[in-house]
C-alpha cells in the first residue's frame, strides 16, 4: 500500500499562506471594484458553474435586493478546488469570498491567516443555522454555512415492491438495513432482476462517516479507529452476499452512485441530500429512469436514535463562505452583507427553488422545498430531511486532512480485501501515531 506524507504537505500550505497574509494586501482581489458611486463588485469562487447553479443563484437572488453590489463567479475545478484556492491566495489572486467545501481544509485556512473573523456576521444568524458553530475557533468565527447537507438513505419503492419486500419506515439500524438489501436482491432475482438490494459508493465517508458519527467516544483524533469494525464487517457481509457491489467493481468499471441508483441498478443509495436535486434533474431530462422514490433517515447503530420519535444521528460537514483577508477594505461590508443574505432567509428560500438543502431550515424554506415537482412529499421523506442530529465528518484539528488520508487507504485495502479488518486498523494506528505524531 503506498504511502503518503500528508503532514508535510498540510505544513507547507499552511505555511504559504502565513507568509501571504503576513505580506498583507489591501488592493483589489480577483480585479473585483470598489467605486465612488457607491457600486460594489465582488468576486466569489465556484465550481463546474453549468452543473452547479447554487453560486449564480445566491449571486442573483443578492443583487436582486442589493442592485448595487455586483458579485461576479469566478470558477474552479471541483475536483482540485482547495488545491487551486491555496495556490491563488499565495497568489494574491483569490477572489473576496470564497467557499469552505467541508472541513477537510477549514483547518489550513483558517491557521493561515486567510479568513477574516466574521464573527459579527454568525452572531446575527438565526439560531437554527445548521452548522454554524463548526467555523469558530478560540470564539471567533471564520465562515459561515449556507449549505448543510445530511446523509440520508434513498429507496426505490418501486423495486421494494418487485421484490414483496417492506418499506423503510424510518426505525431501521444497520443490521435491519442490512437484512433488507440481501431481502430485496434475493427477491428481485426471483423476479427476474439483476438489481441489487443496494449501492454505497466508494468514497470512505459511506461507511467512516456513519461509524464517526453514529458510535459513543468515536474520536478520530485518538487515532483509535476500532470503531470501525462493524460497519466495514457488514459491508465485506454485504459484498459476499452479492447484495453490494464489490469496490473493485465500483472502481474498474468507474460506476457512479447516479447512474446506480437512477437507472435502478440498485434498490437503495446512502448518500447525502444534495443528490435529491440531481436525481430530479435526472427523471426531468431523461438521464435517471421514471420510478417512485423516497428518502429515509440514515440506519442508526442502534434503535436509541432510530424511529420516527428519535432523532436519528447522521453526518455532513456544511458547506460555508468565508472573505479573503485581502480584499478592499471598502468592500467588506458589502462581502459581509452577502455572507449574512446567503446564511439567512433570503440565501435559503434561493438554494430551496432549486432542490439545495440550505444551512436554515425554516417552515417556510420546507414548503419551498417540498414543492419542486417530482419530490416525493410523503411524511418519513419530510422527516428525513428535516429532523437529524448532523455531525461533522471532518471535525477541525491540525491532523483531520492526514488522518482522513489514512483511513481512505484503510478503505480501499480492506474492501479490496488486500488485508483483513484487524490487520488494516493495526496499520492504520501504527501510521497515525507516526504520521500525525501521537
Amino acid at each position: 500500500m503506498k504511502r503518503r506524507t500528508p503532514m508535510v504537505i498540510a505544513a507547507t500550505a499552511a505555511i504559504a499562506l502565513t507568509l501571504t497574509a503576513c505580506g498583507g494586501s489591501d488592493g483589489d482581489t480577483a480585479g473585483s471594484t470598489s467605486g465612488g458611486d457607491g457600486k460594489v463588485t465582488l468576486s466569489l469562487a465556484g465550481w463546474s458553474l453549468a452543473s452547479t447553479p447554487e453560486f449564480k443563484t445566491i449571486a442573483d437572488a443578492f443583487t436582486a435586493q442589493n442592485p448595487n453590489v455586483t458579485v461576479e463567479l469566478k470558477e474552479y475545478d471541483a475536483t482540485n478546488y482547495d488545491t487551486q484556492m491555496t495556490a491563488d491566495l499565495a497568489a494574491g489572486t483569490a477572489p473576496d469570498i470564497f467557499v469552505q467545501k467541508n472541513l477537510k481544509m477549514f483547518y489550513t485556512y483558517q491557521s493561515g491567516q486567510q479568513l477574516l473573523d466574521v464573527s459579527d456576521v454568525t452572531n446575527a444568524l438565526d439560531a437554527a443555522t445548521g452548522g454554524k458553530d463548526a467555523y469558530t475557533v478560540d470564539g471567533k468565527s471564520y465562515a459561515v454555512p449556507y449549505r448543510q447537507d445530511s446523509w440520508v438513505l434513498y429507496y426505490n419503492k418501486d423495486l421494494f415492491n418487485k421484490a414483496g419486500v417492506a418499506l423503510p419506515d424510518g426505525s431501521w439500524t444497520w443490521d435491519d438495513y442490512a437484512n433488507a438489501a440481501k431481502a430485496v436482491t434475493t427477491g428481485l432475482k426471483g423476479a427476474g432482476s439483476k438489481a441489487l438490494g443496494t449501492y454505497q459508493h466508494s468514497w470512505q465517508s459511506t461507511v467512516q462517516g456513519f461509524a464517526l458519527a453514529q458510535t459513543a467516544g468515536a474520536d478520530l483524533a485518538s487515532g483509535d479507529f476500532s470503531y470501525l469494525k462493524p460497519y466495514y464487517e457488514r459491508v465485506l457481509d454485504l459484498q459476499d452476499a452479492g447484495a453490494q457491489v464489490p469496490l473493485g467493481t465500483v472502481t474498474t468499471n468507474s460506476l457512479t452512485y447516479q447512474a446506480q441508483f437512477g437507472t435502478q441498478q440498485a434498490a437503495m443509495l446512502p448518500m447525502g441530500s444534495w443528490y435529491i436535486a440531481t436525481l430530479l434533474q435526472q427523471q426531468a431530462n431523461g438521464e435517471a429512469e421514471d420510478f417512485e422514490w423516497g428518502i429515509a433517515p440514515a440506519p442508526q447503530l442502534d434503535a436509541s436514535t432510530a424511529g420516527t420519535s428519535a432523532t436519528p444521528v447522521t453526518f455532513a460537514d456544511p458547506t460555508g463562505l468565508g472573505i479573503n483577508p485581502g480584499i478592499d477594505k471598502g468592500k467588506v461590508d458589502a462581502a459581509k452583507k452577502f455572507l449574512a443574505f446567503a446564511a439567512g432567509e433570503g440565501g435559503a428560500q434561493a438554494l430551496a427553488k432549486i432542490g439545495i438543502t440550505p444551512a436554515l431550515l425554516s417552515d417556510a424554506v420546507t414548503d419551498t422545498y417540498f414543492g419542486l415537482e417530482g419530490i416525493p412529499t410523503d411524511d418519513l421523506s419530510k422527516f428525513a430531511w428535516q429532523t437529524h442530529d448532523t455531525r461533522p465528518e471532518n471535525p477541525v484539528l491540525p491532523t483531520t486532512a492526514i488522518l482522513q488520508n489514512i483511513l481512505n487507504d484503510f478503505h480501499t485495502a480492506v474492501l479490496s480485501g488486500s488485508v483483513s479488518v484487524d490487520d488494516g486498523l493495526a496499520e492504520a494506528a501504527a501510521r497515525a501515531k507516526s504520521e500525525a505524531s501521537f
